[in-house]
């Protein structure tokens, strides 16, 4: 196998106007552009790295620039060098001794890190000619855990359980990979429940989802509860009394405002209330948590790092671990929060949608499911159909279920004409809508 060696870089600020139909909007974030801060990594070989991390638009070129600054981390690496101690190389970004001070290890600078990541694990996954998901399942425990920075998570789990966890899965892990080439892993969608969404849209929506094989649907909620109600009578008129409702405030509500929001809709029969205070309150969501039972609290989407999920999963507030591909330090953080979410008993349901999103957590899912948490029940994996199109090797969701990934790499490349077309500012796409959103005031 060669090695090839990084060599150059590109980094678009990619946008896509996806707040003109209210995709992706809730109570919170009501006009999101759904963008992507994408990045190539060139190599002196045949193949190329493909990153990513999401936003929703405005502070994208921040991102960017950020992506930008780590680059003399990266040009000159070889993939060799890099797989002989992927935690160093990790740290040298998330750790690097100026940049952490903007962090450490949160905003910008995670993204950053993980759009980085996400393109080195694509590059590596591509050079050993295996989708990313089958990479990290047939690699060896020791090699998977020597990946994993345990820096501030070792009163929970360290290298030694972290071992001991992944080798009491390995006498099973042929089998998970049979299932998931068989059957995939079952999904649920929010395409329904936009809040920005008419109400016809959303039966609409519901009945698209029915068809295409969904049990689990999820609306966001936030801005009125009349509104919530009546939207939740309707889904769930759509559904049936069989099928699964979850909700998402996207961090609308004070601690006791979200105890009172959620009882006028838990007659509706709610599985989990998603991110319903600022998602740095840890002792907030364990307080909600205690006053809602049966329902589940479910957070993670933007948690900032693995020491956070530590404190979530440790204190009950997080009853549902949604990782998030790109809001922590890539793949490697991200599998430091598959041993905690493990360590916990709490399943692992990533958050996804976005761009690029849904093809990430399509691998990291199985990597759980396969290495981590070794089971499918009470677990489903977020999907939202937009924008998939603009990749080379978009996810598959069949049956209400994502397939297992086929194609070497970590699935996150973005069609070249994508990328000419909706550049910001000045791809095609951008230059037509230039007049009308400045007149509007709504200008990007």
């Amino acid at each position: 196998m060669q090695f090839p060696t990084i060599t150059d870089f590109e980094i678009v600020d990619l946008r896509f106007p996806t707040s003109e139909e209210a995709h992706g909007s809730d109570a919170v974030h009501v006009d999101p552009d759904y963008s992507a801060a994408y990045v190539v990594l060139k190599t002196n070989g045949t193949h190329a790295g493909h990153g990513l991390t999401f936003t929703i638009g405005r502070g994208n070129e921040i991102v960017c620039q950020a992506i930008r600054s780590m680059m003399p981390f990266v040009v000159g690496k070889s993939l060799a060098e890099i797989q002989r101690d992927r935690r160093a190389f990790w740290r040298s970004l998330a750790q690097d001794s100026q940049f952490r001070w903007l962090g450490p290890e949160k905003g910008v600078m995670a993204l950053a890190v993980a759009a980085i990541v996400n393109a080195v694990w694509d590059l590596e996954a591509r050079v050993a000619g295996k989708p990313l998901w089958r990479l990290l399942a047939d690699m060896p425990a020791e090699e998977l855990v020597a990946a994993i920075d345990f820096h501030g998570i070792r009163d929970a789990v360290d290298e030694d359980a972290c071992l001991a966890m992944l080798r009491a899965n390995d006498a099973t892990r042929a089998e998970r990979i049979a299932r998931v080439e068989r059957e995939g892993f079952p999904a649920y969608t929010t395409s329904c429940g936009w809040i920005g969404y008419s109400d016809d849209t959303v039966r609409a929506r519901c009945r698209e989802g029915i068809r295409d094989g969904f049990t689990h649907f999820k609306m966001k909620i936030g801005q009125s509860i009349e509104d919530d109600v009546r939207r939740a009578r309707i889904i769930r008129e759509e559904i049936g009394p069989d099928r699964v409702l979850m909700v998402d405030a996207n961090q609308r509500f004070d601690v006791q405002q979200a105890i009172d929001w959620i009882k006028p809709l838990a007659p509706f029969n709610i599985w989990w209330f998603e991110e319903p205070i600022s998602p740095d309150d840890v002792l907030g969501h364990a307080e909600i948590a205690r006053a809602i039972q049966p329902i589940r609290v479910a957070t993670g989407e933007q948690c900032q790092n693995r020491v956070m999920f530590k404190q979530f999963l440790a204190s009950g507030g997080m009853q549902i671990c949604q990782l998030d591909s790109c809001r922590v330090g890539g793949v490697n953080d991200n599998l430091a929060i598959m041993a905690l979410a493990r360590r916990f008993g709490v399943p692992v349901c990533p958050h996804a949608g976005g761009v690029g999103l849904c093809e990430f957590v399509a691998h990291l899912i199985l990597v759980d499911y396969i290495r981590f948490n070794p089971t499918m029940d009470g677990r489903v994996c977020e999907f939202v159909d937009h924008l998939h199109e603009h990749f080379v090797d978009p996810c598959i969701v069949k049956g209400g279920r994502y397939l297992a990934p086929q194609l070497p790499g970590y699935s996150g490349e973005v069609k070249r004409a994508s990328i000419d077309a909706f550049r910001f500012p000045d791809g095609p796409e951008w230059i037509k809508r230039a007049g009308t959103r400045t007149a509007k005031g709504v200008a990007r």
